[in-house]
């Protein structure tokens, strides 16, 4: 488990910018593959839906009930394919690292992007701010900025310390249960690797087992992330929150 990362820092305008080249390779990788299964599944479309448009039209229904279960439709329509890229897109990323792991001269280059902090961070940040983009959008500046200050104003403060505490646990949440199976997979390779034959035996059920139960938390982690991205939606597009 003793891997570096492939990390380069660049000044842009006197400030450091640090690029971990392996988390910005696996998001690349992830977004093709994630484009790739969109043109497959939908290049023949048909009225009654066979093979995997079934799977398509499944995922599409699931992710209107999330946004259906927070707003109205009429109000979340719009969010229905932002969120659909978004649950696959990280379901995709989850996996990635489940498999295999590549180290070329101790330098990790495959895993899962969604084990790098700064990343899901980012995509929390990012997730966050659209919200915030379409509270103003959906209710005007004024009437976005006068819900900071209701019911009473002296709850401001707390209110925006929570925009800030609702960025960390959206990526803290995905990122730590993620980077945590990367880990005991990593220690049952090493087992393997360090007793051989008898290793390979040892690891080989709690490893199968492990990585069942590692697409799992995969699979709910990336639930979680998009309800709570719409849970968080709901409450600034909406006037009774």
């Amino acid at each position: 488990m003793d891997h570096k990362a492939p990390i380069s820092t660049y000044d842009l305008f006197g400030f450091p910018i640090m690029v971990n080249w392996s988390t910005l390779g696996m998001a690349v990788v992830a977004a093709i593959i994630v484009f790739v299964i969109g043109i497959v599944l939908t290049r023949n479309l048909k009225v009654r839906a066979t093979g995997g448009q079934v799977f398509i039209e499944w995922v599409m229904d699931f992710v209107k009930g999330i946004i259906n279960s927070n707003m109205s439709w009429q109000k979340g329509a719009k969010f229905h394919f932002l969120a659909i890229t978004l649950i696959m897109f990280i379901f995709v990323s989850n996996m990635l690292g489940l498999p295999f792991a590549i180290v070329v001269d101790h330098v990790l280059w495959w895993k899962s992007p969604t084990a790098d902090p700064t990343f899901t961070l980012t995509l929390a940040a990012l997730m966050v701010l659209l919200t915030h983009y379409y509270g103003v959008k959906e209710r005007g500046f004024g009437g976005y900025a006068k819900s900071f200050t209701e019911p009473v104003a002296f709850l401001t403060p707390i209110k925006i310390i929570e925009e800030f505490s609702s960025t960390l646990t959206l990526g803290l949440r995905l990122y730590g249960n993620i980077f945590a199976g990367e880990v005991l997979l990593g220690l049952l390779a090493g087992l393997t690797a360090s007793f051989g034959i008898l290793g390979f035996v040892g690891a080989f059920l709690p490893t199968m087992i492990w990585q069942g139960f590692s697409i799992f938390v995969g699979s709910i982690q990336s639930y979680i992330f998009v309800m709570l991205s719409m849970v968080y939606m709901s409450h600034k597009i909406s006037d009774d929150h």
